[in-house]
């Protein structure tokens, strides 16, 4: 998966100890069993058995970095197989790991290509190379190899011979039911893309950007990503593939597609062979402010340092690193006067030097080296071993090989592993033989403890690398923390987020999202059409709340409780009720008013009652009316404050039954007018029923009436305190529910029936003789009353909250003022101010 690529081929053989040969070269047309740059060393001691170990070193010597996908030669590369020479050599030369056994080894170089890495393998299978012997010299004693490093080469050579790969990450290698032979000392990708995943939402990075390579590592990963965040709130704003043949067009279209987007995170699966000419492309484009997610594939990779202020801030996984003890020292000793012929040595040396250390000056168009070069003070690829990683991983495979055949030869005899508890014969050793013991295989190296689990698979850990400025200006690999997959759920991600320095060499967090966090209080909208992470943010209705970010929905309070006004708690609502506050008292002093008004009237009665205008208009009813008004407008009183029980109760009763009391009154009243005036005419005896025994027994039937009515009323379903919360559902109107609606609107229409029949018989009385003008102020005084009720009922019924009450209460006031002033004004008008005309001549209009 990365254009940097290794194998390792172990068989088995008897070899005789020879020198370093030279590599030989060929051409693509020569055949599979000539391998390109084959560089044997076969190192043994003088024993009866020596074993080989051989390594192919694929994908890495040549790594294409440039648009016309040309090869260059690639240090890091020759850097890993030293590490698996000192390997070899630090295992030949034990005691204790495969005591009086030799291993040998060879490198192939695959040009980062599958098909060229399977020719080289085949090569191996048949046994030599084409001019070493014929093509059908016998069967190939390769019994291991370890590689390749991509894992698309790694799917190709795995389904054809037992492998251990040191840098092969897709997960779809872990299919043992496809890949039954396949190990590797690296974690596959489903770990790595689990690990993204948590830093995505470590960080709140919810809105991102994915560029992948076109190969089995990018789709791969892909899909696990995909897997990872699809219950999580992360959407993916694009998906882009860097093509395998390069093509600057699809490059600018993709990097359009950055430009526009409001993603400022991208995570990038891809080898640096295939990301280098697209992020030098980047950079001519001038591109900024993008959050660099790197894969294990390049997140440590020093040939994209030319384009570092671009990638400044760059965070990802990366392998763990670990200690080859010695490799510094190892990897000074080569150099062109030691390996004359080796085109590999001098290769490096083009590369590190620039110039020539070949003898032939016409075999290169560089200069001539000096011979003064060395790689003590030269800082490069090659030489950097302050944390290997690849190489490290190297090292790991060869050892888990080593300790795996040393464990098949030292196996104890009727304790073996296989048929009938069989051992392997030592002489004659199978690839799936040693496969059995590499599945069981622990060991210690370098600290650490290595095994496999049983997809082949190592312990799952990366380090989290920051890319930081050096002191030469360069990009610096920052360990800032570290994934660690064998751990509790939730617990695998340890970051010291003080150390991160992000995009732009900003210590801020860079910030990636669609839409902006929903505030408490409100709750997300998804945009028809776009994925969940865009969003519009709706404040949540009255009566509901969010208290959490990016709620989804927004909570109905409780009944009794209402959202405050940021929509972040429930509170509980306001009880509402007719108080003693500014309208209470209003109508609290307007009843007092007419209560003091109506006994002062009273008073002046009872002074006057012997005065003409008191004796004719029947002193005792106009007494009953003035104290049955007094109590209408005491029991207006009862209806403020808040509702109890008996509150409720007698609010309603008192009201009706001295209304009754005043209307039957007034009736008993404008009877006797009507009936005196009318008993003047001869043979009419009228006035002997309406004597003043008749008129309380009037006055008393009328009332008895109302009083029964009411006590039905609080027997069967009385009046009672209820919380309203329909009205107005943001508060709790306390009011007294009037039970019965039925004995409700039978108490009014009992009023109302009095009133109607005592102003008919007043319209009648209207034109009596003289100055007399009683039944005129009866006729007034109910008109009044009967507007005062009928304009109430749709004012009580629209009416919210406390503001019922206030109608009702209105309406008793204006209609006892109505009554109050319409029968009893005129008369102490005439007391008061115009007492002349309070005499029996001139009410009866004689002069």
């Amino acid at each position: 998966r990365t254009s940097l690529t290794m194998s390792l081929l172990l068989w088995w053989s008897l070899y005789y100890p020879v020198s370093i040969s030279p590599l030989t070269e060929a051409t693509s047309t020569q055949p599979a069993l000539e391998v390109e740059h084959i560089l044997i060393f076969s190192l043994s001691l003088s024993l009866s058995l020596s074993l080989s170990l051989s390594l192919s070193l694929s994908r890495s010597l040549s790594l294409s970095l440039s648009p016309s996908l040309s090869l260059r030669f690639d240090p890091r590369a020759f850097r890993w197989a030293q590490t698996m020479r000192l390997a070899v050599e630090e295992i030949n030369q034990s005691e204790q790991l495969l005591p009086n056994h030799t291993l040998g080894y060879k490198i192939f170089d695959s040009c980062a290509t599958p098909v060229t890495a399977l020719r080289a393998v085949l090569a191996v299978l048949n046994g030599h190379s084409e001019e070493q012997s014929p093509m059908c010299s016998g069967a190939s004693p390769l019994i291991a190899m370890v590689g390749e490093s991509g894992s698309s080469q790694s799917i190709v050579l795995c389904s054809m011979f037992f492998q251990i790969s040191y840098f092969s990450t897709c997960s779809c290698l872990s299919d043992r039911q496809e890949y039954p032979t396949f190990f590797r000392v690296v974690p596959n990708d489903d770990y790595q893309v689990k690990a993204i995943a948590s830093l995505l939402q470590r960080f709140g990075w919810k809105w991102i950007g994915v560029i992948r390579e076109d190969h089995d590592y990018g789709h791969f990963a892909l899909q696990g990503l995909k897997r990872e965040i699809q219950n999580t709130d992360v959407c993916l704003a694009y998906d882009e593939m860097i093509p395998k043949d390069y093509s600057r067009e699809r490059v600018l279209q993709i990097l359009e597609v950055m430009r526009h987007s409001t993603a400022r995170v991208v995570i990038v699966f891809s080898g640096e062979g295939e990301l280098y000419p697209f992020l030098k492309e980047f950079v001519k484009q001038n591109i900024t402010g993008t959050q660099w997610v790197a894969s294990e594939a390049w997140v440590t990779a020093n040939v994209l340092a030319e384009t570092y202020p671009f990638l400044d801030g760059t965070i990802g996984f990366a392998i763990r690193s670990g200690k080859v003890p010695g490799l510094r020292d190892y990897l000074q000793t080569v150099n062109p006067r030691r390996y004359p012929s080796n085109p590999l040595v001098q290769q490096l040396w083009e590369a590190l030097y620039g110039c020539s250390p070949s003898l032939s000056p016409s075999s290169t168009l560089m200069p001539p080296c000096s011979g003064q070069e060395t790689l003590l003070e030269q800082h490069s690829a090659y030489m950097n071993t302050s944390s290997p990683r690849v190489a490290y991983n190297v090292y790991k495979a060869v050892y888990a090989i080593a300790h795996s055949l040393h464990n098949l030869l030292h196996c104890q005899a009727g304790a073996g592993p296989f048929h009938n508890r069989s051992c392997a014969h030592s002489t004659n050793v199978h690839p799936w033989q040693l496969q059995q013991y590499l599945q069981d295989v622990s060991f210690n190296v370098s600290g650490e403890n290595m095994n496999f689990d049983q997809k082949g698979d190592a312990i799952p850990s990366y380090d989290l690398i920051n890319w930081q400025r050096g002191p030469n200006g360069g990009p610096r690999f920052v360990t800032v923390g570290l994934y660690d997959g064998s751990k509790d759920a939730g617990k695998e991600l340890a970051i010291q987020e003080e150390k991160i320095v992000w995009a732009r060499h900003q210590s801020k967090l860079v910030v990636s999202v669609c839409s902006a966090s929903c505030a408490p209080g409100s709750r997300k909208a998804v945009r028809r059409g776009e994925p969940l992470c865009c969003f519009d943010c709706v404040p949540c209705d009255s009566g509901k709340i969010s208290n959490q970010t990016d709620s989804i929905d927004c909570h109905e309070c409780p009944e009794d409780y209402w959202s405050n006004a940021d929509g972040t708690m429930c509170i509980p609502k306001v009880v509402e009720f007719l108080s003693h506050d500014a309208m209470g008292i209003a109508l609290t002093v307007i009843a007092v008013v007419g209560a003091c008004l109506t006994v002062s009237i009273l008073a002046v009665f009872l002074h006057h009652r012997t005065t003409p205008i008191v004796r004719v208009n029947n002193s005792e009813l106009s007494f009953f009316i003035l104290l049955s008004l007094t109590l209408c407008f005491l029991c207006a009183l009862m209806f403020i404050g808040e509702p109890t029980s008996w509150s409720c109760m007698l609010r309603h009763t008192a009201f009706s039954i001295t209304f009754s009391l005043c209307i039957s009154c007034i009736l008993g009243k404008t009877l006797v007018v009507l009936a005196a005036f009318t008993a003047a005419r001869p043979g009419n005896n009228i006035m002997k029923w309406l004597g003043p025994k008749q008129q309380r027994v009037i006055i008393f039937s009328c009332t008895l009436v109302q009083v029964l009515i009411c006590a039905a009323w609080l027997m069967a379903s009385p009046p009672y305190p209820s919380k309203n919360i329909q009205d107005q559902r943001s508060k709790i109107i306390l009011e007294c529910s009037v039970g019965s609606q039925l004995a409700f609107w039978c108490v009014l229409g009992y009023i109302g029936l009095l009133a109607c029949l005592c102003f008919i018989l007043a319209f009648l009385a209207r034109k009596l003789p003289g100055n007399f003008n009683e039944a005129k102020f009866i006729t007034f005084s109910m008109l009044i009353f009967c507007a005062v009720w009928i304009s109430f009922i749709p004012a009580y019924v629209s009416s919210p909250g406390k503001y019922t009450v206030a109608v009702e209460i209105f309406a008793i006031l204006a209609s006892s003022f109505g009554l109050l002033f319409c029968l009893f004004a005129p008369k102490c008008y005439i007391i008061l101010l115009k007492p002349e005309k309070n005499t029996k001549q001139h009410i009866m209009g004689k002069k």
